[in-house]
């Protein structure tokens, strides 16, 4: 069934049963809209992760904060001072 299908028999149904529809998509879309927020601090987390390998370098440690400071800083000037 198509988006206009589904609006052409929406018109067709009672007053009630519009209420009924209306409320189930309520629902439907704050379950979806809070998934979201708990998906992209999984993502976040998954993709701090996978940087981190990219930086890590055979046989030393992950660089730190303050390294990867160092290095955003050093990217930044070579970026737009040059």
């Amino acid at each position: 069934m198509t988006l206009q299908e589904l609006e052409q028999h929406v018109h067709q149904l009672s007053v009630a049963e519009r209420l009924s529809l209306l409320n189930t998509i309520t629902r439907s879309l704050q379950h979806d809209l809070a998934q979201p927020q708990d998906h992209t601090q999984q993502t976040k987390r998954a993709l701090v992760e996978q940087l981190r390998g990219c930086l890590k370098q055979p046989g030393k440690p992950a660089p730190t904060d303050a390294e990867i400071d160092a290095m955003r800083e050093q990217r930044l000037v070579e970026k737009y001072l040059t």
